[in-house]
């Protein structure tokens, strides 16, 4: 199976001068543990993630000052849309990280996380059988 066959493409993108309070308020909104960052002052292509605001909160900034270009991860790892899952997650366990942009020429064509990888891999529960 391939990273397109698993990959999100419904993505939040943010900008650099949203504070962290609305970064959050956009994920938990939309239900997504990380957000594309485009700023193309400081290299283009970021992410933000969940444990990047928890970061930040953890040392007690605030989150309605501290906007998203100072917690974005730029050095980002990329993965391709075919990419098997088991390249991905090689990736994302080397890296020691959860959520990979998916890039197509050049272009963000979605995300991929550990849950979307498991989620492929292992079938969803039955339900329990009512006695």
């Amino acid at each position: 199976m391939l990273v397109r066959d698993a990959m999100s493409t419904v993505i939040l993108t943010l900008g650099p001068a949203h504070t962290l309070r609305q970064a959050a308020a956009l994920m938990s909104a939309r239900r997504v543990g990380a957000a594309v960052v485009l700023d193309p002052d400081a290299g283009g292509i970021g992410i933000l993630t969940e444990r990047d605001i928890l970061n930040s909160v953890g040392l007690g900034q605030n989150p309605d000052a501290e906007r998203t270009h100072a917690h974005t991860t730029t050095d980002v790892v990329f993965a391709a849309p075919t990419w098997t899952l088991e390249e991905a997650a090689r990736a994302m366990a080397h890296g020691g990280f959860r959520h990979l942009i998916v890039l197509d020429h050049g272009d963000v064509a979605g995300i991929v996380s550990v849950r979307d990888i498991i989620r492929r891999w292992v079938p969803a529960r039955e339900p329990a059988a009512v006695p």
